[in-house]
């Protein structure tokens, strides 16, 4: 039998829902035994491959880094799930968009700093006029809300998934 090809992706975010992902503890067997991971900060890989059966997008649209990638990734996914209140709302992300980006990096790396002030540039990905949740750049399939989301909620989101069903996840998650 031929295993699925799942990935997370983590964009603007803290890694929290990664963190769940981890605290699904033995119920991780059950999921390597129907699929491999190919994509994430899980593993190795540096380039997201063709043909994933499933995606797990963690954090906000915030940079121009992050909507190529979510763009690509979408373009490479039969299945994309938003997971977590930042994918799904933009949440703590969006708390800079009443700011203009400009004055926004003026107040953190000029007026808040002491030593060196002056706005990064080089290797730091522009930033957005606004952070935006995953389903205002691409299509999304499932939304599994949570700051972060519940280990055993996403256990059962890849376990329906992996089985071929949309999970209903009515009685499993809630937003925050």
């Amino acid at each position: 039998m031929k295993k699925a090809k799942v990935a997370t992706l983590w964009l603007d975010g803290c890694s929290g829902c990664h963190m769940s992902i981890l605290d699904i503890d033995e119920a991780i067997a059950a999921v390597a035994q129907k699929a491999d991971i190919v994509f994430g900060p899980l593993v190795d890989a540096q380039v997201f491959p063709e043909d994933v059966d499933v995606t797990l997008v963690e954090g906000a649209v915030s940079s121009q880094h992050d909507y190529e990638q979510i763009k690509q990734v979408r373009e490479n996914t039969r299945l994309l799930v938003a997971l977590g209140d930042c994918a799904v709302t933009s949440n703590v992300p969006a708390m800079r968009n009443p700011f203009q980006v400009k004055k926004l990096l003026e107040r953190i790396y000029v007026q808040g700093v002491d030593t060196k002030p002056g706005i990064p540039t080089e290797g730091v990905p522009t930033l957005m006029k606004r952070a935006v949740p995953v389903h205002e750049v691409v299509k999304v399939d499932l939304f599994v809300p949570g700051c972060p989301p519940p280990a055993a909620a996403i256990g059962f989101v890849l376990g329906e998934l992996l089985e071929g069903r949309m999970p209903d996840l009515s009685s499993k998650v809630k937003f925050g």
